[in-house]
């Protein structure tokens, strides 16, 4: 889990830095090429699996909804201090249940019901709708986590025959030229001091979402959480370090909420498997 935070954060930074200089369609497109290339190097093994274009479709809409998610995730990461950014992205397990609920006619049980109005909760608590004028970027922040939530749907569909490499790889295979035909439309100059930047971000979203995957796999749901929680106080100290961000600490306590909310639902659905 310590690897996966420090990843997300140098995702989150080599995205805002590559931002300065580049758009935000090129920041995407870079990221799945420095994919493309660590897949090329140590994931051949994996492309046997594509062979068929096993459940194509579901890997289309699953990446287009992605592709989308992350684009909006990017234009928050560039506008909104780092804190508030991965604090609202912790709504992403009460989109899935919403989601679970609407798509796979899971049921929509009274811990989700309750972590769902927490997670309202908050987001009304970091936003602060009222005081001062509300940053419509945090409902763009808001709309990814739904998108991150709607795509997590769509790989546990896919996990029932696909591989989690095979999924990473397609992935990479359909965002790539997502990225590049995005990138048409706001092409800037590229110079060789944006490829350090390139390599952060690019290396940072596959090792966050790898060691999390690996973490949620050897451990409980319910200690990956609160530990993961901790990306919150890390990117306000590297916002207040590396870009000068006021702490504000109503967005410790809205996240706070959130994670709380996530983590009751958790542990009781969890006593229920049990019981």
């Amino acid at each position: 889990m310590g690897i996966s935070m420090l990843s997300f954060i140098g995702m989150s930074v080599g995205s805002r830095e590559l931002a300065a200089t580049l758009s935000i369609q090129q920041v995407l497109f870079f990221r799945a090429i420095v994919g493309l290339m660590v897949i090329l190097a140590v994931g051949r093994a994996l492309l046997p699996e594509l062979r068929g274009g096993k459940l194509i479709r579901l890997h289309v809409m699953r990446n287009v909804v992605h592709f989308l998610a992350q684009y909006l995730w990017t234009i928050g990461v560039v506008m909104l201090p780092l804190a508030s950014v991965f604090a609202l992205e912790f709504t992403m397990p009460i989109w899935v249940a919403v989601f679970a609920f609407l798509l796979l006619k899971e049921k929509l049980t009274p811990p989700r019901i309750a972590a769902t109005i927490g997670g309202f909760i908050g987001v009304l608590v970091i936003i602060r709708p009222g005081i001062g004028m509300v940053d419509p970027t945090a409902g763009l922040v808001l709309m990814a986590a739904a998108g991150y939530g709607l795509s997590l749907i769509f790989v546990k569909q896919l996990t029932r025959e696909v591989s989690p490499g095979a999924i990473v790889v397609w992935m990479i295979l359909i965002q790539l030229p997502l990225g590049f035909l995005a990138s048409l439309m706001d092409w800037r100059p590229v110079s060789f001091s944006d490829i350090p930047w390139m390599l952060v971000a690019g290396l940072g979203a596959l090792a966050a979402h790898y060691s999390q995957a690996q973490a949620l796999k050897r451990l409980d749901a319910s200690v990956v959480m609160p530990i993961d929680f901790l990306r919150v106080p890390m990117a306000a100290l590297v916002g207040y370090y590396a870009y000068a961000e006021a702490i504000d600490l109503w967005v410790f306590l809205g996240g706070a909420i959130i994670l709380f909310s996530n983590y009751r639902a958790v542990m009781a659905e969890r006593r229920a498997a049990i019981a």
